[in-house]
């Protein structure tokens, strides 16, 4: 099993960048891929990026593409989230989660779940 932890929340203005982590204990790391969601006040839990367990493959949702990037330290057990650009509607709070397999986007796919990261982004 895999512990997830996320941190690097907080309040940013509209235009503003904050950078998310996602630190990780239990079994090796590296073995699993890993996948960052959000879910905002009322709607269904969404896929915003995931990267696969070795970092050579990314990929992202349409809504954040070239704002967001993923990446992943294997030897400090952790990955990031850098937002940049960030918009009101992407207040949300984020999550990491933990997959055995890279490129998945649905939430019934991943097995391990972080407690989640409150994100406002004020305009």
């Amino acid at each position: 099993q895999v512990q997830l932890v996320e941190s690097g929340g907080g309040l940013v203005q509209a235009g503003g960048s904050l950078r998310l982590s996602c630190a990780a204990s239990g079994r090796t790391f590296s073995t699993y891929a890993v996948g960052w969601f959000r879910q905002a006040q009322g709607k269904e839990r969404e896929f915003v990026a995931g990267i696969s367990r070795i970092g050579y493959n990314k990929n992202y949702a349409d809504s954040v593409k070239g704002r967001f990037t993923i990446s992943r330290d294997n030897a400090k057990n952790t990955v990031y989230l850098q937002m940049d650009k960030l918009k009101p509607e992407d207040t949300a709070i984020y999550y990491c989660a933990a997959d055995s397999s890279y490129g998945e986007t649905l939430v019934a796919a991943y097995n391990y779940w972080g407690q989640g990261t409150q994100v406002t982004v004020s305009s």
